[in-house]
């Protein structure tokens, strides 16, 4: 895995600490505590939660991949329609990229990953890991279509704990020297990405949900562990809410009922000719 890891991108130039930490959601909200938020590839953003998303840091700095607004065609399913910008704009890059998050006390932390395939419309045509600091895979071969399809909210959970100068992840753990960089390794399928990152205190049970149903099935990880304690799963499945203000899934391959209307064509026939038969029958 060390091939994927060790390019352009992993320079301080590329350093996306230099976001100023959002401000936290009002008590309204009752959302966690955010320590960072980014709108990666767009500008600033309060969401519906009351978390304020910074301005992309990696803004203006060479060799940090590409700044999108391509999903702005798009009306993103799950997603309320204040925060569709979240999954419209990204950042991605045709090398391994990433930010460096400051994260100095102890404690638990979930970081929440927001993704949306905008482009592609079928599985396998972009597929990339999510590494924490240079060693730690802590979301495997993600293909975001075969997830939950095209123009769809993706929130990725994956909960950590900072203790006495360690980070302990996903059964795993390394040393904590004040900060955590989250990078999207690429692999063998087009270019990885990321919509939005957030960085709050607390457990899994702190994310908010996305809205409406499911489209497509996202399937379970294995249960992780932090420090010998149960987690909930990296890839949390996703209730259902009442929630009507969604869009709907992408629409059928219209070449299906083409092929339907094709092998009605001898019935069609069939019933035309035997329509003057009849006529004539009752003539007589």
């Amino acid at each position: 895995m060390l091939r994927i890891l060790t390019v352009a991108c992993v320079l301080t130039t590329c350093r996306g600490a230099d976001a100023v930490p959002p401000q936290g959601a009002s008590s309204e909200s009752q959302a966690p505590e955010v320590i960072y938020a980014i709108n990666a590839g767009g500008d600033t953003h309060t969401d519906i939660h009351g978390i304020r998303y910074e301005r992309d840091p990696l803004f203006g700095k060479s060799n940090c991949g590409t700044a999108s607004e391509f999903g702005r065609t798009l009306l993103i399913a799950r997603s309320h329609l204040n925060d569709q910008i979240l999954y419209q704009t990204e950042r991605y890059h045709t090398s391994t990229f990433g930010y460096d998050i400051p994260v100095s006390s102890d404690g638990n932390y979930v970081m929440i990953l927001k993704f949306c395939e905008v482009y592609f419309d079928a599985p396998g045509q972009k597929i990339f890991d999510v590494v924490l600091n240079h060693e730690h895979i802590v979301v495997p071969n993600l293909d975001i279509f075969a997830r939950v399809g095209r123009g769809v909210a993706l929130d990725v959970v994956v909960p950590f704990k900072i203790k006495s100068n360690m980070l302990f992840v996903i059964g795993q753990q390394s040393t904590h020297t004040g900060e955590i960089r989250v990078e999207f390794a690429k692999g063998e399928s087009d270019n990885p990405k990321i919509n939005a990152v957030v960085i709050a205190r607390g457990g899994p049970d702190s994310v908010h949900e996305l809205i409406g149903p499911m489209p497509m099935p996202v399937p379970v990880a294995v249960q992780t562990a932090i420090e010998g304690e149960t987690v909930k799963p990296v890839f949390t499945p996703l209730e259902e809410s009442t929630d009507k203000t969604y869009a709907t899934p992408p629409p059928a391959d219209p070449a299906y009922g083409l092929e339907e209307l094709m092998s009605l064509l001898p019935v069609i026939g069939a019933i035309g000719a035997f329509v003057p038969v009849l006529f004539c029958w009752f003539r007589i």
